[in-house]
C-alpha cells in the first residue's frame, strides 16, 4: 500500500494534547482553519490535507484503507504516542476505519454526520459538472458559479466547491484531479468490509445535525459501542460552519474528560 506525506497546518501549544482534524471530500484543510483557531487554546492542532486534496499529493487509489495509512504515516512522522481523531463526512469515515485498526493510538474519536456504512448516493452528476466548466472562457470566479447554477442549484455547496478553483498564470484551473475523483468517488460513498475487525471499545461521540439524515444511531453502535450521540438544533451536514460555536464545545468538553 502506497501512502503519501500529507500536507497540513497546526495550530496551538506542542504542550497541549494533540488533536487531528480530517476534512470531507472536495474540502481541505483551509475549511477547518476558523475551528481548529478556536480549539488550539486547549488542543494542539493538526489539520491534515487528505490526499487528492488541498496541497496533498495526487494519487490514482484514493479509498479509506490507504487514508488510513496515510494518517498512520502522518501521526508517526510526528512522534505521536496518541491523538485525539476529529473527522467530518469522508473524514469522519477514515477516522472510524483508523480506530477500528489502530485503536491503541486513538484517544478521543469524533465523527461529523456521518455513519461506518456505505451510502447509496452518488457524485458523478458534481463532478460532471465541474469537467463541464469551460475554464478557458471564465474571467473570474463570480463567473464560474454563475455557470454551475443549473447543475448544482445549493449556492454555498457551488462556493465551497469552487474553492478549488484556482487562478495560474491568468488561466483557471482546478486544484484536484477530476478524472481521480471521478474514478474514486464510488469507494468514498461506501464503507469497507468490517467483519474481520473488533469493534472500537474506545471514547466515541458522534456529532449530527438535526436537519440531516445521514446518521442512524443503530449504524454506529454495531462498531462503536461506547459512542454517544449528540444533534445540533438547526445545523445540517455541514454542522460545524453552521454551529460553530456549539460545535466547538461539544469537542472540547468530550475531550477533556
Amino acid at each position: 500500500m502506497e501512502t503519501v506525506e500529507l500536507a497540513f497546518e497546526e495550530f496551538g501549544s506542542l504542550d497541549n494534547n494533540p488533536l487531528i482534524i480530517l476534512h470531507g471530500f472536495f474540502a481541505s484543510s483551509r475549511n477547518w482553519r476558523q475551528i481548529a483557531e478556536k480549539l488550539s487554546a486547549k488542543f494542539h492542532v493538526y489539520v491534515l490535507d487528505m490526499r487528492n486534496h488541498g496541497a496533498s499529493p495526487h494519487h490514482p487509489v484514493m479509498d479509506y484503507p490507504v487514508m488510513a495509512a496515510d494518517l498512520l504515516r502522518f501521526i508517526e512522522s510526528r512522534g505521536l504516542k496518541a491523538a485525539n481523531l476529529l473527522g467530518h463526512s469522508m473524514g469522519g469515515k477514515v477516522a472510524m476505519w483508523f480506530a477500528l485498526n489502530h485503536p491503541e493510538i486513538v484517544d478521543h474519536l469524533i465523527v461529523v454526520d456521518i455513519a461506518p456504512v456505505s451510502y447509496m448516493h452518488s457524485f458523478d452528476s458534481t463532478i460532471q459538472a465541474l469537467k463541464a466548466l469551460p475554464l478557458a472562457e471564465i474571467s473570474n470566479r463570480k463567473q464560474a458559479e454563475e455557470l454551475l447554477a443549473s447543475a448544482i442549484p445549493e449556492l454555498s455547496y457551488r462556493q465551497f466547491l469552487l474553492q478549488n478553483l484556482l487562478l495560474k498564470n491568468g488561466e483557471y484551473c482546478w486544484r484536484i484531479d477530476l478524472d481521480i475523483f471521478y474514478q474514486m468517488a464510488p469507494n468514498i460513498v461506501v464503507f469497507p468490509d468490517t467483519d474481520h475487525l473488533e469493534p472500537f471499545a474506545g471514547k466515541t461521540l458522534v456529532i449530527t445535525g438535526a436537519d440531516s439524515s445521514y446518521v442512524k444511531v443503530e449504524d454506529v453502535i454495531v462498531l462503536f459501542p461506547e459512542a454517544s450521540i449528540s444533534t445540533v438544533a438547526d445545523a445540517g451536514h455541514w454542522l460545524h460552519v453552521q454551529q460553530p460555536i456549539v460545535f466547538t464545545e461539544l469537542v472540547e468538553k468530550f475531550c477533556t474528560t
